[in-house]
Formats: structure tokens, sequence, C-alpha cells
């Protein structure tokens, strides 16, 4: 602003004083600061510098973003000196009327802190209207009796200025016959009157012509002019006079159009026509005729429009009566409007802090919202409050000013939005109310750690597994949004053996999912943990951990090994003797083998392949243990051979053979000599008999054949009837269960085989593997199948007969031809 616009304004220092309110966030300070400036400055024109009077840093504005909250902005606040600045044209006439202080009242808000200041902008009047007559000519008709010293209103110059620039005074153009005088209304505005200074005589002079002039106390001064014509008439010499001056009335502004205010009288002592009066507004304004009606005849007041409190709280009329004769008189009427509670508050939201972070703390300031009512008195007290059940609060910083605060914890994960509405009420009767809803939204913050979908997790891995192979997947969940629900896995913890982790177990860190990096031996490690951590990525992130128990799955991947007898060189025991007077059932020696594999894959069957006499020893089948069958005759060798075949139950099974050699002796000079000779070797009925085999498995495979023949055609025969032919399979795979039985005693396992025939002559069971007390294995081992393969109570596995039937018959049959053929070849 220029150094002449500087001096055309009167700027009064403002005074600041101690702010009244101190909060934890924000301060409001409700002192005004005021400031005096002429009307019709030019746009961009400083008024002061707002931002040094409240104490502001300039380099602060950017951020503390002073501005000006007004229905109408006058001003503006300049964002790089904090100056007021006029943004719009001030007519003090427009803004304020004839009011004699004009003064614009705004807040302006400054945030981070919040702070609301209170300015008033005093505009003063400069002499920019000259004073006007509504007629600049006026016809005055008097008549020749009327008396010296009578006096005629002359209608008032209007000037909008005020003060000393308003309208000052009156004077008339010098002449013979009348006086100027001015008088003051009710009101306060001041009209002129013509004095009669001399008695008119109409044949002399007819007409007068004045020249009233109307000036103000502006500098320089400006004047106004009307051209008054006086006529001279014949004599009515008596006036229409009121029965009062000054009326009085007051009216709510709810009155009906229609409705009567006041009835005004006059009365004429003359007689005839010189007495009949009418009724007139004089010099009364357009809003005037718009709103009341006068009737011409008996002077009663009607409205007829609504009156409006807020537009305009009183009127003053001028009510002129008038004789036939033209002779009248005037009386003012003053009408006070009464406020109704007539308008509703208004609402506006003037600062809207959104979305509010959910852990913001109780008190924190989300919104500022102005209220206005246009009702005066108790109508315009207005009270907010809050609809609902919901964790906010309103508290009024200042005058027309309502805070909306947080007033509770905030949880984005239970409510992510909140409609908040608020409700202004004022004080009348009835009530009015307006109520504003707005949407305020919750931001997310990384308030929720990773929550796993089970306690701990369990996974089984056959070994050998391939690299590569998935173990498990772990899940987790976060209700947090985008980057704080975002997780990633990782391993943190394992009790493997010291190695580094990666080279066993990786995991992918976007799904959870769990890889083996290398294959598995469950001879090395039955089993192993892992701690796995699911972490966000939230500032700062939160985690949880969770358990993986890995078991790895035994495989039948190991033979068995023999223990005894300590093998030779060439796969041979050494020599063991036997007294010739052992009787049957004499233990001869025993073979222990073990299996490094666990559970079934590890139940070891002994089998004699081969041997010398067949028929002098037994092997146990299930405890290697080999036995004398008879007394040792006459005729047996003293020196035997047998080849022993130990094999696990895996599928497909394992074996590993060993060679006995046996002598029969009394001693051991007596088994010398045959411990020295060279180990006879076992005939071979394949290369002595090979007719007789050669037609034994003819016989066989023709007879194989027919019975699967008859099969066919039994079966199509009975297949309505006949339950479907089913496999079964028996699973012994054990998880964790002992490589050794835990009550193995000198080889010996506690089952045996029993053949259990049905007392029903179509059903057969057959029981095997019956297992004692502890020695019942895992019930994972055992499996329920509708197949045909049943637990029973007493811990057999049980087959029926209709299962088995076919392959039993012939089972049976080439059994029957294998023993023959084996007689014909030992014969």
């Amino acid at each position: 602003m220029g150094r002449s616009a500087r001096q055309g304004a009167l700027i009064l220092k403002p005074q600041v004083l101690a702010p009244l309110l101190v909060s934890l966030f924000c301060c409001v300070f409700s002192e005004q600061i005021r400031y005096s400036i002429p009307e019709e400055m030019a746009k961009g024109s400083v008024v002061g510098n707002l931002a040094k009077d409240l104490g502001l840093e300039v380099p602060d504005l950017q951020v503390r973003k002073l501005r000006v909250s007004a229905d109408r902005e006058y001003f503006s606040i300049s964002s790089e000196s904090g100056e007021l600045l006029v943004s719009g044209r001030i007519d003090r006439e427009e803004i304020c009327g004839r009011k004699p202080v004009c003064s614009l009242d705004f807040e302006t808000v400054a945030e981070n802190p919040l702070n609301i200041f209170h300015v008033t902008v005093v505009v003063l009047d400069i002499n920019d209207n000259a004073p006007l007559f509504k007629r600049s000519h006026v016809d005055l008709k008097i008549s020749e009796s009327i008396q010296v010293g009578s006096s005629f209103p002359l209608d008032p110059a209007v000037d909008s200025d005020v003060g000393i620039n308003s309208l000052q005074r009156y004077y008339l153009e010098q002449n013979s016959y009348f006086d100027l005088t001015v008088k003051q209304s009710p009101d306060g505005n001041k009209y002129p009157e013509l004095i009669l200074k001399k008695s008119l005589d109409r044949e002399q002079q007819s007409s007068h012509q004045l020249v009233l002039f109307a000036l103000d106390g502006g500098q320089p001064a400006q004047n106004g002019t009307a051209q008054v014509r006086v006529n001279v008439v014949d004599a009515n010499d008596n006036a229409p006079v009121f029965s009062q001056q000054v009326y009085r009335v007051s009216v709510r502004e709810n009155l009906p159009p229609g409705s009567s205010i006041l009835r005004v009288t006059a009365t004429d002592q003359d007689e005839g026509v010189n007495a009949e009066i009418t009724f007139s507004f004089q010099n009364a304004d357009e809003d005037v005729k718009f709103l009341f009606d006068l009737d011409q005849k008996t002077g009663e007041i009607t409205t007829k429009d609504n009156l409006d409190f807020e537009n305009t709280n009183s009127y003053t009329l001028s009510i002129e009566a008038k004789d036939f004769g033209d002779l009248a008189s005037h009386c003012k009427i003053h009408i006070e409007i009464l406020d109704e509670n007539d308008c509703a508050p208004e609402m506006t939201l003037a600062s809207m802090f959104s979305p509010v972070p959910e852990n913001s703390e109780p008190g924190t300031v989300i919104a500022l919202l102005k209220i206005r009512d246009r009702d005066s008195g108790e109508n315009g007290e207005v009270m907010c409050y809050l609809q609902g059940d919901i964790p906010f609060k309103l508290e009024s910083p200042s005058r027309n000013y309502y805070k909306l605060l947080t007033d509770g914890a905030l949880d984005r994960e239970q409510t992510s939005e909140h409609n908040i509405t608020v409700t202004a009420t004022d004080k009348g009767n009835p009530p009015l109310s307006t109520s504003k809803t707005f949407l305020l939204l919750v931001g997310d913050v990384n308030d929720n750690a990773p929550v796993f979908l089970k306690p701990s997790y369990v996974a089984y891995v056959p070994e050998n597994n391939p690299s590569g192979a998935s173990i498990s997947c772990v899940s987790a969940i976060d209700p947090d949004l985008e980057q704080n629900g975002s997780l990633s896995y990782s391993i943190i913890w394992s009790d493997l053996p010291i190695l580094p982790l990666s080279s066993y177990v990786s995991v992918n860190g976007h799904k959870g999912d769990i890889f083996a990096q290398r294959s598995f031996d469950y001879e090395q490690v039955h089993t192993f943990e892992l701690i796995l951590q699911a972490t966000d990525r939230g500032s700062p992130a939160l985690s949880a951990n969770v358990s993986v128990r890995v078991f790895i799955v035994d495989r039948n991947d190991n033979a068995p090994i023999i223990l005894y007898p300590t093998l030779g060189t060439e796969g041979s025991a050494l020599f063991d003797m036997v007294p010739r007077s052992a009787e049957p059932g004499y233990l001869v020696t025993k073979v222990v083998a073990v299996d490094e594999d666990s559970g079934h894959n590890a139940w070891l069957a002994y089998h004699l392949l081969q041997a010398t006499d067949p028929g002098l020893f037994s092997l146990g089948l299930r405890t290697g243990e080999v036995r004398t069958t008879r007394v040792l005759a006459d005729r047996d060798a003293a020196k035997h051979r047998l080849l022993v075949s130990v094999q696990d139950g895996g599928q497909p099974p394992l074996s590993m053979t060993v060679t006995l050699h046996l002598v029969f002796a009394d001693s051991l000079q007596e088994a010398m000599p045959e411990m020295m000779e060279e180990p006879s070797e076992i005939p071979d009925p394949q290369s002595e008999l090979q007719f007789y085999l050669v037609v034994a498995l003819a016989l066989i495979s023709v007879l194989f054949l027919i019975t699967v023949t008859m099969a066919i055609a039994l079966r199509l025969g009975r297949w309505s009837s006949s339950p479907i032919f089913r496999c079964f399979s028996v699973d012994f795979c054990s998880k964790t269960g002992p490589v050794v039985p835990p009550n193995y005693s000198e080889g010996t396992l506690p089952y045996s085989y029993n053949l259990c025939m049905a007392s029903q002559g179509g059903k057969m069971e057959y029981n095997f593997l019956k297992l004692t007390g502890e020695m019942l294995p895992p019930q994972d081992f055992l499996f329920n199948d509708a197949s045909g393969i049943l637990n029973n109570s007493n811990g057999e596995l049980q087959v029926t007969s209709d299962i088995v039937t076919p392959h039993v018959s012939f089972a049976i049959i080439s059994s029957i031809f294998f023993v023959v053929s084996s007689l014909c070849v030992s014969s």
C-alpha cells in the first residue's frame, strides 16, 4: 500500500489481551482487534499488519494458514506479509445505511494450533454523497386567509452520509413572504418547514417561486436544491387537525397480511366540502408502500405483506390529512416490529480434519463449526449438541463457535467411519433447530499385531523327500490396512543340528509356504521344531510367532542287518556244535538281526530257504531260533548247512541271508574232523529233477486257468446276490513307533498266528498278528476298512471269507500241487 493510502486510513493499534483459554491442543483468543478505515478504499489497500498485531511471525503464516472467516469477504490476508487487505468495494451506505457507527465484525482463524481472533473494522464515512430532494419541484397551495406564522412542511433532503458529512442545514433563498425553520421528527430526522412571515394576497401575487437549499458539513460541502412554487388559493381558513402529532405502535413480525395496525383521526372545523378529509402517505418509500396500505377515507393502516424483523425492525410513516380546499396537516407514525422465533439457526462447517488417526488422544480437535441465528434476544441464543452415542463432544471456545473434539478412544477395526450429526437449537418458544451430518473417516495406524490361524502347526514329511518339496503352510491375518496389514514370514529358530538353517528348510516370505531344501533321513532326524514369525510392514512393525512341529515319516530304505552269527568273508557263519543226544525242540542257535527302520518296516521274519535235511530243524518265524524237530538218527549226516533269510515287513520288503553250519558231536575232538572238511553243497533239486519241476509248473498253470474260468462263471451267475469282490491292504506305518518292542527278550516277539474257523459254513475268518497287551501298535497302524479288514476288540485283524474265498480256493489247490511236485522232487 502506498504512503497516500496509509495516510487516508485512520488505523488504531490493536490491543491483544492475555488468552482466555489455553488447552492441550489449541488456544482461542476472543479479544477483538479494531481497525478504522474510510469507505471506498481501493482494492488491495492495506488495513493493517494483522500478523504483527496478533504476534505471529511472517515465516509461520504458511503453516498457520491464517485466513478470514466471514460470510462475505470484504478483506483478505496476505500470506507473504500478514497484512489485512481490502478485497472488495466497501460502501458504508450500502453496508450500514444510516447507522452512526458502521463496523464489520469477522473472525480470523489460524491453525497448528487452532486460534480464533475477532476483528472489527470500523468503516468511516467520507463525503461522497450530496443532499438530494426526492422532488426537485414542489407545488404548494396556501390559502390567502392563512395566518402569519403558519408553517408548511417540505420534503426533507436525503444524504446517505453520516456524521459531519450528512445533511447539516437548510436555507431558503431570500424573499419577502416566507422564512425557513428546521424541525426534527421522532426518529431523529430533520425536515424543513416554510413559515409565513407576511400575509398573502392572491390579488396582488397569485404565486411565489422559492429556492430551497440543503447543505452537508463535508469538506468541501455539497448541496442540493428544490424549486418550491407557492400557489395562493382562496380562503379555506381551517386545516384538518390530527388527534396526535406522533403515533407509536408495536406489532409482531408474524402478523398476517391484511391485519390492521392503526387508525389515525383528524378533524376540520370547516363545513361542507372544506371539511372533507382524505389521508395519504407523504414522502413514503417504495418498501413502505409495499408493506403498508392506508385507507384514504378512514385513515386505517393495514399490512399488505409479511413483516420481517431481521430486515427492518422499525418503520416511521408520515401521514397527510387534507381537506377539500387543499388545507392539510401532518403526523408521524412510528411502527416497532417485535421479533418472533422464525429463523432457524444456521450452521457452517468452518474447518474439518478428516481422516482422523485412530490413535488420536481424547480432546483432539476434529472440526470447527460456526453458528448464527438471525433472531434477537433468546430467540437468537443457540445451543449445540451431538446425536447418538459416539466418542465425540462439543465445546464452545468463543461466541458463535463450537469445536468438535474426540471424547474417547477410536478403533478403525471396529468402526472405520462415523456419521456425526450436530443439532443447533435456539431458546425460542417454540424452539427451532437445524441439524447437519458429516462423514468422519478414521485413519488406520499399526495397532494390531498379526494373528496366526492356528496356535501351532504339525507337519508330516516322508523321508527321502525330493529337495524343494512343500512341508506345510502357515497363515496369519492382520486387521490393519495396506502396509500395516501386509505380512511377511520368516524362520527365526529351529532345534535342528548346528548347520545353516537355510540348508534344511525355507519359507515363502509372502505366502507362508514351508519348503524342504534337502532330503530328510528318518534314521538321522525323527522330528524337529521351527519357530516362524509373521511381521507386518507398519512403523513400528508388529509381529507374532508360531511353532511348527515337523515329523519325518519312515520308509523302508534299510535292509536287515544280521548281528549274530557273525558272517565270514563269504557270507557264512562259523560252525555251531549240536549234541547228538539233543531232544526235539533243542535250541541249536539263534539268528539275531536288526533293522534301522521303524514300525512295520522293522518287523523281521526269518525264513529257512535251504537245508541239508529240511525235516531235522525248524526256524522261528519271528524269533530266529533254530531248534531240532526230532532226535538225530544213525542214518542222518553229522554236518548240516542251513540258508536263512531275514526279511522286513516293508513294501517292497528288503532281506538279508546267512548260511549256518551245524555239526552233531558230543565233544570238540569229535567235531573237529567234520569242521575241517569242505562243506558239502546242498543238492540242487532243479539240476536233478528239472523234468518233474517243468511238469509240476505246467499242471499248476493249467489248474490256475481252470480255476479263474470257474470263478468268473460263478461270479457272473451270482452277481446280483453276492457281494462285490474287494481287495484290502494293511498299512502298518508308524510315525513315532519304537524300532524294537519294549518287552523284547532273546529275540522273541509277542505275537502268534491263529487260524480260526467260523461256526457258520459260509464264512471263514483269518486272524493273524495277534498282539498282546502293551505291544499293540498305535491306532494309526490299524485301519477299519469296509473292504474286508476289521479290527476286533481283541486286537486281531480279521479277513472275512466273502472276500478271500476265490483266492483261498486257488491258493489251496495250488499248494496241493506244489506239495505233490515237491514230494516228487524230494523222492
